[in-house]
């Protein structure tokens, strides 16, 4: 092999290995890295419980008193209905109800009396209980020992209804509920009245004095 063809077999070896070693030091660029900014969870405030927003319940209202004085007990009474001072006026016939403070100690009433007919003491009711005569607002009355205060009873006259419709009969007493109580008072009281229901029998509020004159 002649000198020239050493030479560029030479020069095509070198530059072969001249372009292998320029592959080998080819790199990979790094990842960049992530510009996306971190998630962020927000954690809403707690509501306020039911029973923080609910409105209270209203107190109940109080029934009219008296500091330190008690109602008045039926065991704290008595009661009379004088027949004899009646007040008659357009078929009706009107009477107050005695009560009559017999404790050692002062007592208040406030409202009204329950009043019926009834065939004897502790008998069955006859006709229609009394209704309620709203002439006069209720208020608390304050009865000091011996003390009386009334309540008017109103009697229609049974003869004012037709006989078919009302059932006319003669009752002998009154069964007397002191307001707010649940035992009665039964007070001798002779009048002619419904047994059928029909209104005979109302009723005003406890009032001071012991009559309506």
């Amino acid at each position: 092999m002649t000198s020239a063809r050493i030479l560029i077999a030479m020069a095509a070896v070198t530059g072969a290995a001249g372009l292998l070693a320029g592959c080998g030091t080819a790199t990979t660029p790094a990842a960049s890295p992530s510009t996306s900014a971190p998630a962020t969870t927000t954690t809403p405030a707690a509501s306020p419980s039911a029973a923080a927003t609910q409105s209270p319940s209203p107190a109940p209202t109080p029934g009219p008193s008296s500091a330190g004085v008690a109602a008045c007990t039926t065991s704290a009474l008595h009661v009379a209905v004088p027949s004899g001072s009646g007040n008659a006026a357009a078929g009706s016939s009107y009477y107050p109800i005695q009560f009559s403070n017999t404790s050692s100690s002062p007592c208040t009433l406030y409202g009204y009396p329950g009043v019926s007919f009834v065939g004897a003491v502790g008998g069955s009711q006859i006709g229609a209980a009394a209704t309620r005569n709203s002439a006069f607002a209720a208020k608390l009355i304050s009865l000091s020992p011996g003390q009386t205060v009334h309540a008017t009873l109103q009697v229609v006259d049974a003869m004012n209804y037709p006989s078919g419709g009302c059932g006319p009969v003669t009752a002998h007493w009154l069964k007397i509920y002191p307001p707010n109580q649940t035992a009665p008072l039964y007070v001798s009281f002779t009048a002619q009245t419904c047994s059928k229901p029909k209104t005979v029998l109302s009723v005003q509020t406890v009032q001071t004095g012991s009559s309506g004159t």
